[in-house]
Formats: C-alpha cells, structure tokens, sequence
C-alpha cells in the first residue's frame, strides 16, 4: 500500500491543465444544519479534521491526544453518540482509548464540505444518537486540473499534497488526490514539548517517572502520515451513474503522551460503490444503491516508554525487553438500498440499512501473545445491524413537515463462549417542522427519538491482567430530544439561534468505583439516566463590500438524575462550557485576503470530578492569517495562539486510560500548542 500511495503521489505531479478556481459549493440542507465549506482551504496546514471542526465551529470542542488524530465532542456527546460517515460509509476506529476516532481517517485537503446534523433526526443511518456528521470527499469534474501544496510549519511540520482530476471519456471522470507529512512535538505556550510536558506531571508526582520516553526517542517526531484519494465516476445513461471510490491513511508512530502507549501505526482503508438510477418511474424518482467496507489496523504500544525497560537484564540496563504491544483491528462492512418518490406535495423515501462490524483486540509482550486468559481485550466481537427505514417531507403553504420512522434489529455477539451474546430491538423517529414566515424569517422544531447500542468495549473488554472492564448486560442508550430555533436574514447580516432539551435514559457512563481487590477497573460501564440542555447563536455581518464579520457561540449543561453506584455527583462527563469562536474577514481585493479569528472558552466550573475530570481555566486565543495569490500560484501565511498561551481544551474523564492509569485520582492534562507559523505555497493548473 504504501507503494501505492508514492506512485500517485509521482502520477499526480504529471498531470497538467488549466487554471480551476475554487467554485461555491451549492448544497440544499435543512434549516438546522451546520453547512461547513472549504476546510482544505480553511485549514491547509494540518491533516487533523478535528482541530479544523474546532476552529471553525462553536459546537465543535476538541479532545487533544496528540498532534494529529484528535476527536470531537458535539453537544457535549462523543464516541458512538455521534454518527460519523464519509461519502455515506460509516467507519469506526480500533482503539478502544480513540486514538483512532472516525474524523481522523479522512484528511482536510480531501474535503469538499462537511454537513453537522445536531438531534436524532436521520433515520437513514445506524446509531445516530445526538448528532450527525456527514463528511463530504472532493469529487472528479469535468474539466482537465489539479494542485500542488507545499506546507511548513513550527516544529518541523513539512507536508506536500497534490491532486488531479478531470475526463477520461465523455462519460468517465477521475480524481486522485495524495499527501505526505510529518511533524515534530509541539511545544505548549510554556515551551514544553511532549516529554517537556511529561516532566511537568512527573515533577508534580501526578505520573510515574517509567512513564517518560526513552532518552533515544524523546525528541522523535510526533508523527508521519500518508494518504490517497482516488474516485472514479461513470455516466452510465443520462440518468444512471456509478461512483468508485478508495481512501487510504498510513500512519506511524504516533505519539500520544497523555497516555501510557503510542501508536506503532494506525491505518485504515475504505472502499466505496455507489449506484444512482433517476427517473424510473413514477415510483422512483431516484434508486440509490450503496456498498462499502471500512476497515482498521491500529497496534499501541509502551515500546518508546521507560516502562518497556522496567524489566530488563540487570546486566544488560537500558535494553528494553519488556514491551507491552495491544493490537487492535476492526472492519466494518454495510449496505443501503433506498427510493425516493413524489405524491402530490409529498416527497417519500424508504429503504433498508444493512452494517456489520467486527471488532478485534489482543494483548502482546516483546511481540509475543499473553496466554489464553489475558490474550484478547476485544475477543473478536460482531455487531450486526439490519433496518428499514421510511421518510415524508410534506410541503404546506409556508411550512415544510418532515418525518422519519426506523426500526432497528440489532446483535452483538463475542468469539467467547463464557460472553454472554446480547440483542437490541428499536423503533425510532422524528417529526421537523420549518415555518417560513418570508423569504428572510423561518421558524423551526422538531421532536425525536433515536438510539444507540453499546459498543464491544462497554460491553465485553478485558484489561491485560485478565480484569473484565466491560460490562456484559448494558442496554441501549435512548434519547428523546426537543429542538427549536430561528433564522432571521437582513440586508448586510444573518442570525441563527437555537436550542434544545435531550432526555437520556440509559445513558452509558464510566463508574471509577468500579475496581476488584487489585484497584483495577471492573464492570466500569453503568446505564444511568440523564438530560442535556443547551443554546447556539451563530450569524454574519458584512460590514463593507471588502469587510465582513463570522460569530457563533455554544452552551450546554448535562446532569444525571442521580448518581452512580458508590458516588454522590451527577455533573455529566465531557460537557465543555461556553465556548465563542468569531472572525473578522478583510479581502483586499481579489487576489488578497486577511483573517484573524478568536476562540473563546469560559472555565470548567460543571465536572464530573468522581471519574476523573478537573477543573481547567478559562481562554482565549487569536489566530491570523493572510493569503495572496498571484496567477495560478497562492502564497498563505499564518500563526495561530498569537500570543503563546498556555491553556487545555480537553478533560481527563476516566473512560480514557491516561497517565498514569485509570482509576488513579492524578493524571495527565495535555496542553494545546503555543504560538505556531505556517505557511502554505500553492499551485494550481
């Protein structure tokens, strides 16, 4: 593979064309979608699609693991709460500790644009709990072109992408679109790096000193990575189409150093067909018919920690033979058959959902597998979902009425006789109502219900010492959730604000009392129930024909309706506080722009401090950045934190292993990065 993706890379820089601008994206969405356009272009420095989610929305908090491959929270819910597909394929990462999460297996400079759906209002995928983020990969066009990026950064972040797309034949078109990159540990706003900041934690006896990196790999890279796009579309018919599409990620060593292992590499593959038939009939205006499997190869190990010395020869010190390797795979294969067609003022659709993932985990020493017992975290567990689903937009007069229905069967089932199987059986819904009052004003509510089954972590893991973390009878989490909101267009400005109210019943938590005699987590996974209520304000305002301003701000406050066995708090985990992000955008004229955006957060005074959540300060940091373009060529240059802040942006909840290890009531805070300049050469033809 990793051939493969250096032949494109060479492919790519041969193919020559004329100059392609970057067109507006025209996309058709509901009244309560956060549409998020041009990330490549936004955020041209960096591979990590979460850093750039951050940026540039004010829903969107940041869970910082490392340099790269970052996860999300959205309404103050994570991990399978939010339904993540790319182009309609659903994947999921292998590491049960998200060092993998789904928006890290597709990169910034592949993305066209990206819809955030917040609420239980798709029943077209699996699992879509509290939100919805469909991820929308650059597609071929008809005219001969491509791109050239070249990027460096503080720290030694170096990246090359290229691109190039256009026609084959009248009726086949193609896109291949490769990246490389690398980049060192960043430094936070006090000058430390990654072992910096693990000497911090050491020097506070908050994590043993084994944790720190070995003195030949302290100043490793953070990571290195290497990705490939390709697509390849064919105009069957005027009104069939078939769509072929691959995406490839390799990564390598990539450090995560708020946890006790990095990873020797993560990479992951997804492969995508999709057909297209309009205008068959009067009861099929359009047929979509879509296959595709996703699938992830992620090993973690303590190879590049001083623990992997701890039980060296004593005549042979520093020699490490002690290594704990815990290599994870999952693949996840689906399918979806769905028709749409028009009655009167009615627009329907219906079809049938198919997913079945497999999950898979063992634990190595020195590359050697653990005995039986201690031999499989994941023991090769299966989670079949089968569905039907059935759709109506109703159009009245001024209002739009929209409605979905889903029934879910699903099974999860472990390759270990002595894990008890477990069913789940689900009727989910909605109803969204949009009023426009004019042409400037509109109106919207809805109700829903959707659902979520735990996962083969919560349900089955077992730690190296044999302890069972998962706990084997969980039900499935539900969520009734209540929206409701305004949008109100002007002249020179737009504002949306919104809010909601989401009822949790059997909300699928993270209990650190749970331990045996050992200290070790045991059945650490509890079903409580809970409530999440918020509001989002976002808007523009264009100032001058040159000068225009972009604001958005998020609130949410999560409690339990009661506390967890053993525990007296009921503050819900991962529930960041107000957050603002706004920008002020000047453009010169048309061949030069300027941008200088400020992130906000108020402190963390709402914590769920019983499993391992702490307080962490308010901030805010200001970014800038200029581009120029000259031709077909476009200089960027830009440094984000301004000025050198210290802060963090994402809690220690114990439902990740952090330093040291879970259920210890000290572990490590990662900070985000200090002041970083980049700059980013273009090239187009």
């Amino acid at each position: 593979m990793k051939k493969a993706i250096c032949l494109s890379l060479v492919c790519a820089v041969w193919v020559c064309a004329a100059e392609k601008k970057l067109e507006t994206i025209d996309v058709e969405t509901n009244v309560d979608t956060e549409l998020i356009k041009d990330v490549s272009g936004e955020d041209i420095k960096s591979a990590d699609l979460g850093e750039a989610l951050f940026k540039q929305s004010a829903s969107v908090s940041l869970v910082r693991r490392s340099g790269i491959a970052n996860d999300i929270i959205l309404r103050g819910q994570k991990k399978d709460n939010i339904n993540v597909t790319i182009d309609g394929a659903k994947i999921y990462g292998a590491c049960p500790n998200r060092m993998d999460p789904p928006v890290s297996h597709v990169l910034t400079n592949n993305i066209d644009y990206i819809e955030i759906n917040e609420g239980p209002y798709n029943v077209e995928d699996f699992g879509v709990l509290s939100a919805d983020v469909k991820i929308h990969t650059i597609e071929p066009e008809e005219e001969f072109h491509g791109d050239v990026n070249l990027g460096l950064g503080s720290w030694g972040y170096k990246k090359a992408a290229m691109s190039a797309s256009g026609a084959i034949t009248e009726n086949v078109k193609f896109l291949i679109s490769a990246s490389t990159e690398t980049g060192g540990q960043y430094e936070d706003g006090d000058g430390n790096d990654f072992a910096g900041q693990i000497d911090r934690e050491i020097a506070k006896g908050a994590v043993p000193a084994s944790t720190q990196y070995q003195p030949q790999y302290r100043d490793m890279d953070a990571f290195e990575k290497k990705t490939v796009l390709a697509k390849l579309f064919w105009n069957i018919t005027e009104n069939q189409d078939l769509k072929l599409s691959y995406t490839g990620n390799r990564s390598d060593n990539v450090l995560y150093p708020s946890s006790p292992m990095d990873a020797l590499y993560d990479d992951s593959d997804i492969f995508d067909i999709e057909y297209t038939a309009k205008d068959l009939g009067k009861y099929s205006k359009e047929l979509d018919v879509q296959l595709y499997q996703s699938q992830v190869d992620h090993p973690m190990s303590t190879k590049y920690r001083l623990t992997a010395t701890m039980d060296s020869n004593p005549m042979m010190p520093g020699i490490q033979t002690a290594y704990m390797t815990h290599a994870l795979t999952t693949q996840m294969q689906g399918a979806r058959i769905k028709n749409s067609f028009d009655v009167d003022n009615h627009t329907i659709t219906g079809g049938v959902d198919y997913s079945l993932r497999n999950w898979d985990g063992r634990y190595y020493k020195n590359d050697i597998a653990l005995p039986e017992k201690f031999f499989h975290s994941i023991w090769d567990v299966d989670t079949k979902n089968t569905a039907l689903f059935l759709k109506d937009s109703v159009k009245i007069d001024k209002m739009v009425l929209d409605m979905g229905l889903r029934y879910d069967d699903t099974t999860i089932t472990s390759a270990n006789n002595t894990q008890q199987d477990n069913d789940y059986n689900e009727l989910n819904g909605y109803l969204f109502a949009t009023y426009n009052m004019d042409e400037k004003t509109a109106f919207f509510a809805g109700f829903g219900k959707s659902s979520r089954v735990p996962d083969a972590k919560e349900l089955y893991w077992i730690g190296s010492m044999g302890n069972s973390i998962g706990t084997p009878n969980l039900e499935a989490t539900i969520n009734n959730e209540f929206d409701i909101g305004l949008e109100k267009k002007f002249d020179n400005a737009t504002v949306k604000a919104k809010a909601f109210y989401s009822q949790l019943d059997n909300f699928i938590a993270y209990n650190s009392n749970n331990l045996n005699m050992m200290g070790e987590p045991v059945n650490a996974y509890e079903n409580v129930d809970a409530s999440i209520y918020g509001f989002e304000l976002s808007g523009t305002y264009i100032a001058t024909s040159t000068l225009y301003f972009d604001y958005g701000m998020a609130y949410q406050r999560g409690e339990k309706d009661a506390p967890l066995i053993g525990q007296t708090g009921t503050n819900m985990p991962e529930i960041p506080p107000f957050k603002f992000n706004g920008s002020v955008n000047y453009d010169y004229d048309e061949t030069l722009a300027f941008k200088a955006e400020l992130i906000a957060s108020d402190a963390w005074t709402h914590f769920d401090v019983e499993n391992g959540e702490q307080a962490l300060d308010a901030y805010g940091i200001v970014n800038l950045k200029g581009t120029k373009e000259w031709g077909a060529f476009a200089l960027t240059l830009g440094v984000d934190n301004l000025f050198d802040k210290t802060y963090a942006v994402s809690n220690t909840y114990n439902d990740l292993i952090l330093l040291p290890t879970a259920g210890n009531n000290f572990v490590m805070l990662m900070n985000e990065p200090g002041r970083y300049l980049y700059t980013n050469l273009q090239y187009k033809f």
